[in-house]
């Protein structure tokens, strides 16, 4: 079994807790490991093989890493050639070594040898996105013992990325915030938007909990900033000219720049998994975010697999936090637009469009006396918990639990009496009915065929009026059915549609969220099934 290779926690606890930031052996006579290869860190487990690279200064020498540990010695040789930077650099695919360790990894030329040293075998996931990925478990609510916790869980590793743009590419990180380290007060406790990501935390210690195998966490994400900031040229190409933002002191706003310095360093290293927290900035463009999303995780995808030899998957799982709850404006729509196309238009992920892509719905969690303001809602543990569900079953295979909250599946107009019944999931999933208001229909014209545009005045309220174990059924005015028709039906399409834990539409099974939806009808029928 993987977990055979893993020492014991007391051991590990007895010999690391104190060595939390130890620098990766830096140029010895002009021979490195690139930066963000030190003591402490995870490297990407079996079935796939883990690139080691790093700098020399003497083309064409030969160098010969060795893995050493758990009763495991592999060693392997290659050269050193000319880099895109003009400069020396080595690089090659370790044997598939399974989950475990620790490991002794040495790398040896004609210059130097270096060392590094408590090496753990497990799955590496990147965490990346604006300031609600940022934002750090100090800032949370009742972080203290969780905090406290960590050193409890020793083969759970953390990186942070220290805040650097640049408008060309940088083929190493300009700079660290954290180098790998152990969970401890210290690593997981720093102050305010430093270290570590909470987000990044939680979902990587729910992964652990289920997997029982080590897990590297690399935080790379900076608030304030803009889709088009971490995404390459050639993905921002396939979705026309770029809008133009204004500027924001303090805050990249350029296209690429983070992309240059805080993503494209790790596309040699083999990753297993990315997750993302980001949209607020790109509010107001919902439209643009429909393809520039779903387009910079195919570029991801895609760089990724072809810069690490294909070690990293082409489909590797993505997954996000759809939008949480800002203003406290009940008639506020901010957002909407955003979390639609966060799902490519489907409401829903993974879908045709966004393969091997799972997501957190997080619109019913307000926190409106957050310190930081609402826009950064402290109830992290809760998203995360929704998270790592979705990535277990779809980035892990696990179908032990349905992952998703329920979503339409047959939606009929009931015209007689200006009712909506809306069936979920197939009628195959017991529904757990908590508030009546969230739905809306759009009433226009019968010959109009124009309107039932997001912001435009034609939406009325459909509270749900009777619920069964599996369909809801909302009453309009019935105003829509004199000189008007009902031409769309729309759910949870505010800002900030509801109270704590009280959306109207939640799973019995998993109580998870309906997300919000926006279905137009057809110009027939009056019974319509969706999927």
């Amino acid at each position: 079994m993987a977990g055979s290779h893993i020492l014991s926690t007391a051991f590990i606890i007895t010999a690391f807790a104190t060595r939390l930031v130890i620098p990766a052996p830096t140029a010895q006579n002009g021979f490195s490991f690139a930066s963000y290869y030190n003591d402490h860190m995870v490297l990407q487990k079996a079935p796939q093989k883990s690139n080691i690279w790093g700098y020399s200064t003497k083309l064409n020498d030969i160098v010969h890493v060795t893995i050493k540990g758990s009763g495991i010695t592999h060693t392997v040789q290659t050269k050193v050639y000319k880099g895109s930077e003009g400069k020396g650099v080595w690089k090659i695919a370790l044997p598939a070594v399974p989950a475990g360790g620790p490991f002794t990894v040495t790398a040896t030329s004609s210059l130097a040898n270096l060392i590094l040293e408590d090496v753990l075998f497990g799955d590496v996931w990147i965490c990346s996105g604006q300031s609600n990925m940022q934002f750090t478990l100090t800032m949370g609510l009742n972080t203290s013992a969780e905090i406290a916790d960590g050193v409890n869980y020793p083969n759970i590793r953390l990186f942070t990325v220290r805040r650097k743009e640049s408008k060309t590419r940088q083929y190493d990180l300009i700079d660290i915030e954290q180098n790998w380290s152990l969970p401890s007060k210290t690593s997981l406790g720093g102050s305010p938007w430093s270290h570590f990501s909470s987000v990044c935390w939680f979902y990587g210690k729910d992964l652990y909990n289920e997997l029982k195998y080590p897990i590297g966490l690399i935080a790379s994400s900076w608030g304030g900033t803009l889709i088009e900031s971490w995404s390459s040229p050639e993905a921002m190409s396939k979705c026309g000219a770029p809008i133009t933002y204004g500027p924001q002191p303090g805050f990249p706003r350029d296209p690429s720049v983070l992309w240059n310095t805080m993503i494209s360093p790790f596309l040699p290293f083999t990753i297993y998994g990315a997750i993302w927290y980001q949209g607020e900035s790109n509010g107001g463009h919902g439209d643009r975010y429909n393809c520039s999303f779903p387009a910079m995780i195919d570029d991801w995808r895609d760089n990724f697999n072809k810069e690490s030899g294909g070690q990293t998957s082409r489909n590797f799982p993505f997954g996000f936090v759809q939008l949480a709850a800002n203003s406290n404006n009940p008639k506020s729509l901010g957002m909407t637009g955003i979390r639609w196309a966060q799902t490519a238009s489907f409401g829903y992920v993974p879908n045709a469009r966004m393969h091997d892509v799972f997501m957190a719905v997080s619109l019913d969690l307000p926190d409106y006396n957050s310190p930081m303001g609402s826009i950064h809602p402290r109830h992290k543990k809760i998203v995360c918990d929704r998270l790592a569900l979705a990535g277990l079953s779809v980035a892990y295979h696990k179908t032990g639990k349905k992952f998703q909250g329920p979503y339409p599946s047959k939606i009929t107009n009931h015209k007689t009496d200006s009712t909506v019944t809306v069936e979920f999931d197939h009628g195959n999933s017991p529904l757990d009915v908590r508030a009546q208001d969230g739905f809306e229909v759009c009433c226009v014209s019968k010959t109009q065929t124009s309107g039932c545009n997001t912001y435009d005045k034609d939406w009325h309220a459909a509270p749900v009026s009777k619920s069964t174990k599996t369909s809801v059924t909302t009453h309009y005015p019935d105003s829509c059915n004199q000189n008007l028709t009902v031409k769309a039906l729309r759910y949870l399409w505010r800002e900030s549609p509801c109270i704590f834990l009280k959306c109207p539409v939640y799973s019995v099974e998993n109580q998870l969220p309906a997300p919000p939806f926006l279905y137009h009808f057809p110009d027939l029928g009056d019974v319509h099934i969706i999927g």
